[in-house]
């Protein structure tokens, strides 16, 4: 008897090879028959009908400071996910002495749009170094397998202080330094290291990360740390990859194929469609392809669909916050005012508001950008859902039905401008992006900015979307869809004991009634620790998700099991 059944589903393995109907067999926390069990299992899960793949592995979070207050990060885990890796673009909160916490909230909160209160009310702070932080996470389970890396702007001020802090030139000795602190956290379990270079990422005082403007010497200097260690991935979001210069990516991408090549080691970087150069990412992608070709391990991380602001009564960013009548309407609690906004004289006062001629012109350009997000939710709406178009269909205006938009739902009604990935109005690029050679899928910042995205859900919007509903334009096969996000992801960290249905693996396995599968409408909750904010999206379809051999969400909620533990270092694939 074995311990779990899965029996009758599609199996979609994670390989891209053709699914198939079979049953799968669990025993503790290993995969050990993919075919015929005609065994019985201590328990079973009924899947005809169903989706049987792997866990899905998530290889671009910020979960840095949630996981050590929140068993279940969310929204990953209701998403299928099952292992998650974090401490990305160049941002985590390893090595850190204790005249430096309230400093490394503050980057984090301005660069991933983590509530300040919610990090400071949340983290226990039970560590100095980076070896430190993984042990207090040992002692720590979730719903998800854990892996992080280790991040430049905490490594800088560690090894520099102030002078790394505010980005000045290291020298060789701080090199050697940060090499040490670098080669401390690999050693002790880190899955890589990771820096940013963009201009979009700024600490909470405006100050850009540290290691922006680090030059290379200090980059292959603590890049040879990952060579010496013989493992460990090099992540980074570059110079331009928020489309703030387009010159400067082409020179990035020449010292990440050097890197790459000296090193051995993968180097992933941020790669996006950027209006100010809309085909520059195809250039980008084909060089990366040669750097491989010629045994240089350079992978543009792409996302699955645009990268938007979500606009709504409880988002960081909103059409009405220009309007000065609706000052003192945002600055009440989240229920009295949508309840305000109901009130006709309200309204009145903040529709009938007569803009200067700079205001109006940016606000009609932004009609044009803007999407009404749409219930099923559309990442990628055609040019009939602009706020303009609609108003124009209704004769009304555009700003009247943006607040209406608002107030639908309770008031959790949205709308949706995409600002990366876009720059045509269609997602073929993405779908380009997503069948790349050389590409990895990635970029979803589950845990991070979370009061304006909530993209952590983009696991479930490539089955939805590219595997399944896309009308404007070609999908992916499901098989694809299924290995870019198991398989491939889990490969380019090491984790060759995932992302595959396979004698022999973890059993990290969901069960999905693909043609039921829904997203639902973002929505914000204010359960973060000292009530911060956060954009949820919940999800239909799921049946099943184990992870490690354990049931731990069935019908979508949870079984109250968590066997997920801290990842160190990279897991190679047993033996056959």
């Amino acid at each position: 008897m074995h311990d779990l059944v899965i029996r009758g589903g599609t199996v979609v393995d994670g390989t891209g090879a053709p699914a198939r109907t079979a049953d799968v067999a669990i025993d503790d926390d290993r995969i050990t028959v993919v075919g015929r069990v005609p065994e019985r299992g201590r328990a079973e899960v009924e899947a005809d009908g169903a989706l049987v793949t792997p866990g899905w592995v998530d290889i671009h979070t910020h979960y840095d400071g949630q996981v050590t207050w929140d068993d279940d990060p969310c929204p990953s885990a209701e998403h299928g996910v099952t292992t998650v890796v974090m401490g990305n673009c160049g941002v985590g909160f390893a090595p850190c002495p204790p005249d430096r916490r309230d400093w490394l909230v503050g980057l984090m909160e301005g660069v991933e749009d983590i509530p300040g209160s919610a990090l400071h009310e949340g983290i226990s702070w039970e560590w100095e170094t980076f070896p430190e932080y993984l042990d207090a996470l040992d002692r720590r389970q979730w719903t998800i397998d854990v892996g992080t890396q280790v991040a430049h702007g905490a490594v800088r001020a560690y090894a520099m202080g102030d002078r790394g802090a505010h980005n000045e030139a290291a020298t060789p000795a701080d090199i050697e330094s940060m090499s040490a602190v670098v080669t401390e956290a690999i050693r002790a379990g880190a899955l890589g290291f990771s820096t940013s270079r963009t201009m979009a990422h700024v600490a909470i005082d405006g100050e850009p990360v540290p290691g922006t403007f680090a030059a290379e010497d200090e980059l292959f200097g603590i890049g040879a740390a990952l060579s010496r260690a013989g493992t460990g991935v090099f992540e980074l979001a570059p110079m331009g990859s928020a489309g703030e210069d387009i010159v400067a990516p082409r020179k990035e991408v020449d010292w990440m194929r050097r890197l790459a090549a000296a090193t051995r080691r993968p180097v992933t970087f941020a790669l996006l469609q950027v209006d100010a150069a809309p085909d520059l990412w195809r250039e980008l992608c084909d060089i990366s392809a040669e750097a491989c070709a010629e045994g240089a391990p350079l992978h543009p991380q792409v996302a699955g669909r645009p990268t938007g602001l979500l606009a709504g009564l409880h988002t960081t960013y909103g059409l009405l916050d220009s309007i000065p009548t609706y000052a003192p309407i945002a600055a009440l609690p989240p229920a009295k005012r949508v309840a305000a906004l109901r009130d006709p004289g309200v309204r009145a006062s903040i529709l009938g508001w007569e803009p200067d001629e700079e205001t109006r012109a940016a606000l009609h350009a932004s009609y044009e950008r803007f999407f009404l997000l749409g219930d099923p939710v559309d990442y990628e709406p055609g040019p009939d859902a602009t706020l303009a178009a609609v108003a124009a269909r209704q004769g009304r205006d555009p700003l009247e039905v943006a607040y209406d938009a608002f107030l639908a739902d309770g008031g959790d009604g949205l709308l949706y401008l995409p600002i990366l990935n876009y720059s045509e109005g269609t997602s073929e690029p993405t779908r380009e992006m997503l069948m790349h050679p050389a590409a990895v899928l990635g970029l979803g910042d589950g845990g991070a900015h979370v009061g304006f995205i909530c993209d952590g859900s983009t696991p479930t919007w490539m089955l939805t979307h590219w595997a399944r509903d896309r009308s404007r334009g070609d999908g992916l096969p499901l098989e694809l869809v299924v290995q870019r996000q198991t398989r491939d992801t889990a490969r380019l960290y090491g984790l060759g004991d995932r992302g595959v249905l396979a004698p022999g693996l973890v059993a990290e396995i969901n069960v999905i009634d693909h043609d039921n599968l829904r997203l639902h409408t973002p929505v914000a909750a204010y359960d973060l620790p000292a009530g911060g904010r956060r954009m949820l999206q919940g999800v239909d379809g799921y049946l099943a998700t184990v992870k490690s051999g354990v049931v731990t969400r069935e019908g979508g909620a949870r079984t109250g099991a968590t066997p997920g533990r801290l990842l160190r270092g990279a897991r190679p694939a047993p033996a056959a």
